[in-house]
């Protein structure tokens, strides 16, 4: 009884943290998972990611990548670039505009963040942290 206690209060923090950070997002006209994206291409420091880069790195894996990328373009925040000796191979990056976008939007995430999770001492963010990593999932 008491794993299907802690399974559920997992699940409720993991809807209000989405929920406190989709309205932080929601002004930026951005989800969480494009967010997610953007991060993700900004970590390839100018390095060309692919979609299954994207898609290993995703926190939501049940995402729609290709869709989230294609919206993400439509805002010019990433660029797709086709391989011209294999039309199969596409190369994603963040723009300009997607790494200033950033630079807007991460002091805005660290406060929710903070607000959140900024009362808590260093040690018990470890601790949780710790914790988390040691559910099985297998």
């Amino acid at each position: 009884m008491i794993s299907k206690k802690v399974i559920l209060s997992l699940i409720r923090i993991n809807s209000k943290i989405n929920n406190q950070l989709m309205a932080v997002l929601k002004p930026y006209g951005v989800s969480i998972q494009q967010f997610n994206v953007l991060r993700i291409l900004r970590g390839q420091k100018g390095v060309a990611a692919n979609l299954s880069t994207v898609q290993n790195l995703m926190v939501d894996k049940m995402s729609n990548t290709t869709r989230l990328i294609d919206k993400l373009i439509e805002k010019s925040l990433v660029e797709r670039i086709i391989c011209k000796e294999n039309r199969r191979k596409i190369e994603l990056f963040i723009t300009e505009k997607g790494l200033s976008f950033l630079d807007q939007i991460d002091p805005v995430i660290d406060q929710a963040e903070d607000k959140m999770v900024g009362h808590l001492k260093k040690s018990e963010k470890e601790k949780i942290i710790s914790l988390l990593n040691q559910l099985k999932f297998n």
